[in-house]
Formats: C-alpha cells, structure tokens, sequence
C-alpha cells in the first residue's frame, strides 16, 4: 500500500467511498450521494487552493483518501484548516487512517497552517480514538445540531497543534 497525490484517475475510487459513508453510516451529514463532476470540482478547488487529496493505493485500487480545506470563510481562520479522512469497508483496521492524517501534517505546516480541526459524529468510537492517538484533543462538543437517517447528531470538535 502506498500514499501518494491524488490524481483525476483516483476520482472513481474516491467517489464510491464518499457515496458509500454517505448512504451507509453518519460520517458525512448528506443525505444523496454526488457525482463524478462534483467530485472534480471539489479536486480541482483543492488543488487551485494547494490543499492535498492524498490517497491510500494497492494495485491500483483507492483504499482511502484525506484531505483538507478551509475551516471557516473568514480572514482569521486562515491558520486553521478542516480535515477529513475516509477509508473504504473492506481497507478499515488496517493503519490506514492514521496514515493518511499524519501525511496532512507536513503539507499544512509547508503553507503555514498552525491548526488542524476534525469534525467527528459523537459516537464514532473509532474516529475518536485515532484522532486522540495522534494528538488531537476535544475542544468542542456540539450536541443534536445535526440530523441524518431520522437521529439527532451530535458533533465532536477536535483540534490539533501543528
């Protein structure tokens, strides 16, 4: 397995993982799965921005990817970044997404980021875990702000130093 710059090739893969957490658990608070169009925008917006999409290959096969992009439109936010992270089903267990955060970490501090944030589904045993294993700390707890398969959600804020 490698991690490697995503590019317009990996956009298949990255899209059946992206519409499989949409359809298939709360990591992603939509309701109807994308596009292929809507995920090259999102690419090429990335990439206009010099934020990575940084993928998990095995022949040639996209077992995850992570990226990240502003956490909030305004002028002082701009040292602080908004991460995600997805692993695809059969890929999950296997160091992947611990990978593909820590390799967010370099390419923030390149572009003079000072802070990472996760924005996590309460009740994500296993996203909370990772991201306390690399040093995030909880520094928000946002309880029924979301809703998704008729259940109230609640939204973990973590952050990192970087």
């Amino acid at each position: 397995m490698m991690l490697r710059d995503a590019v317009e090739a990996d956009l298949p893969g990255i899209l059946a993982i992206y519409n499989h957490a949409v359809l298939n658990s709360t990591a992603i608070w939509n309701d109807t799965p994308t596009d292929l169009a809507n995920r090259l925008a999102w690419l090429r917006d990335r990439r206009d921005k010099s934020y990575p999409v940084i993928v998990a290959e095995e022949n040639g096969e996209v077992l995850g990817y992570a990226s990240f992009g502003d956490f909030r439109p305004f002028d002082g936010f701009r040292i602080s970044v908004e991460h995600s992270v997805y692993v695809a089903e059969a890929a999950r267990g296997r160091g992947i997404g611990r990978r593909l955060v820590e390799s967010l970490f370099g390419p923030a501090r390149a572009i003079g980021k000072k802070v990472m944030i996760g924005g996590i589904t309460g009740g994500n045993a296993a996203s909370l875990a990772l991201h306390a294993a690399l040093g995030f700390v909880e520094t928000g707890h946002m309880p029924g702000i979301g809703i998704k398969f008729g259940q109230r959600l609640d939204l973990v804020l973590v952050q990192k130093e970087l």
